[in-house]
């Protein structure tokens, strides 16, 4: 995939669910509410997480680890679905943790060479989900609360939503000028 579909694809995504939450406040913000505790998710970000992060296993190419690849490989599967039965609370935000730090990885390898200074906001917005992320994976329960906070209200609601639908629309008028006419 290249750099501008990927970008353009990253924003938009950001910014159509914000659309709902600008119509439905109440409604999004109970749903945003029950992600951290939902098994359902859980149980697709983490094999989601799991399956990507053992194919970009297989596809690296490192010497060094080479001989070891297999035993890797069969630990960090074990790791992966052995969250989902024995790591239940919070898997929703662990399962996240995992996709959006691949999600990182392909971005910042994607637009690595891509040379615009535009490419500097996608950069730091991936580095940003790097730091959320870590924080996120060792202390779950912080999503929950940063959630609740950012639902507290309808208007807060709105507020986030407008903002994190403006950032997205800017982020995919980036791909499709800036980051396409870079490569």
């Amino acid at each position: 995939m290249n750099a501008s579909l990927l970008v353009t694809l990253l924003g938009l995504g950001f910014a159509l669910p914000q659309i709902y939450g600008l119509v439905q406040p109440a409604k999004f913000a109970a749903a945003l509410r029950k992600f951290p505790r939902s098994e359902i998710w859980g149980f697709i970000l983490m094999p989601l997480g799991t399956v990507w992060f053992l194919y970009n296993l297989k596809q690296d190419q490192i010497a060094d680890f080479a001989a070891f690849k297999p035993i890797m490989f069969i630990g960090f599967s074990i790791v992966g679905f052995g969250a989902c039965v024995f790591v239940r609370d919070f898997l929703a935000v662990r399962g996240l943790t995992v996709v959006v730090l691949l999600l990182a990885h392909l971005i910042l390898n994607t637009i690595r060479w891509v040379d615009t200074s535009w490419r500097l906001v996608v950069t730091t917005w991936a580095y940003l989900w790097v730091v959320a992320a870590i924080w996120f994976a060792i202390s779950p329960w912080r999503l929950r609360d940063f959630i609740g906070w950012l639902t507290a209200s309808e208007r807060r609601t709105r507020v986030g939503c407008a903002g994190r639908m403006i950032f997205g629309l800017l982020v995919a008028v980036i791909g499709m000028t800036a980051i396409r006419a870079a490569e």
